[in-house]
């Protein structure tokens, strides 16, 4: 099948989280972290099928659902995954939420290297953890990485949680197995327990491979949460499906408790979409991969031919564009660029100040259109 990542969709008025914030502006939004993209056919197609059943009352995952997710686990990465050991979320910032509750108590403290995903310098809070941020290194101005002696300098004997982005958001490593392997033992030395968030895992776009944490040793699994889901690579996250991978019974059990009454059960569409995505959606996957791998290296060629004073890094997963434009000498970059028409993630919210982030999870004309109107912003200060 020929899949069309051409196609433009008007998502105004549809109540977007990314697109309704500029209703009736001429701003074009490339921030919130999803796609332009339709979610893969295979997916809408199991979709109508629930609404034609016509009952959406409480919904449990199916055996051919958990078959699908352990096959999918094995079969892309040589990781054998006992069902038992999922449990199902509506989402990943959950899944984020209860693994800071569910390990240690309050006043303890939760490690993470930032920049980062928001939702990591929230969660410990809102669970009245205490958070500990180590920067990660940019090695030759071009490759991000773990600063160890800053860790080993942060860490305190109540520090009971590391919180990891594999791969990176927003700077879009994938981290090598060494790299894995070495912060694993690291946790493991001092009895922290390792928290893995690989959304994004199925949307590296160079030829290496994405080795899951708890994939690397029977002893790095029985301290490490895994969380994953569909929604970025499939582009889902309205359809509210996560899960967690928690070897470790006794893990496990703390997880379940932490989020007893509290968080909402997945939906009957969650389910279906999930079981579609894995199940059915590997050919849209890899087409929609070789699509968000030239709109890539267009950000990049872009970005070192046409932006001085803006400067990026080599991006191996996600869709998302991590740009340090600090020698612009904005105050605020945000601002400054939604004034030209284009509205970007503010790297404050990662703790990157004088950063922002790209979204170019969308349609060709409409990257052009966005780096148009960043070009803009930038010729402006000459």
């Amino acid at each position: 099948m020929v899949y069309d990542f051409d196609r433009a969709i008007d998502r105004r008025a549809t109540g977007s989280e990314k697109w309704g914030p500029f209703e009736g502006r001429d701003v074009l939004p490339m921030p919130v972290a999803d796609m332009d993209f339709p979610a893969p056919p295979e997916v809408t197609d199991a979709l109508r099928r629930r609404v034609d059943h016509g009952i959406f009352g409480y919904a449990q995952p199916t055996a051919d659902l958990v078959a699908t997710v352990t096959g999918m686990c094995a079969e892309r990465y040589g990781w054998k995954v006992e069902p038992k050991w999922i449990v199902w979320l509506p989402g990943l910032v959950s899944g984020i939420n209860v693994t800071c509750r569910a390990v240690g108590m309050p006043g303890d403290a939760v490690m993470t290297a930032v920049p980062v995903y928001p939702p990591f310098l929230t969660a410990p809070r809102n669970m009245k953890r205490d958070l500990v941020t180590v920067p990660l290194r940019c090695e030759g101005g071009t490759r991000w990485t773990f600063d160890w002696t800053e860790l080993e300098r942060a860490c305190t004997p109540k520090t009971r949680l590391f919180l990891l982005c594999q791969p990176h958001n927003p700077v879009g490593r994938v981290f090598d197995r060494g790299e894995i392997e070495r912060l694993a033992a690291f946790c493991r030395e001092r009895n922290i327990v390792l928290c893995s968030d690989e959304i994004h895992c199925d949307l590296v776009l160079d030829d290496i491979p994405h080795v899951p944490t708890a994939a690397l040793s029977p002893e790095i699994a029985a301290n490490t949460i895994t969380l994953m889901a569909p929604s970025k690579t499939f582009n889902l996250p309205g359809l509210g499906c996560a899960f967690a991978i928690i070897p470790d019974p006794k893990l496990r059990a703390a997880f379940n408790q932490a989020k007893a009454g509290i968080v909402p059960q997945v939906t009957v569409f969650g389910y279906a979409g999930c079981e579609a995505a894995y199940a059915r959606g590997e050919p849209w996957r890899r087409a929609l991969i070789r699509y968000l791998r030239a709109n890539r290296d267009r950000v990049l060629s872009f970005v070192r031919e046409e932006l001085p004073g803006v400067e990026t890094t080599p991006i191996e997963a996600t869709y998302l564009a991590w740009l340090d434009v600090r020698a612009l000498g904005l105050e605020d970059p945000v601002s400054h660029f939604i004034d030209h028409g284009l509205a970007l993630s503010d790297g404050r919210f990662f703790q990157g100040p004088g950063y922002v982030r790209l979204n170019f999870g969308c349609p060709r004309e409409t990257l052009e259109e966005g780096l148009g109107r960043l070009k803009a912003g930038v010729d402006a200060l000459r």
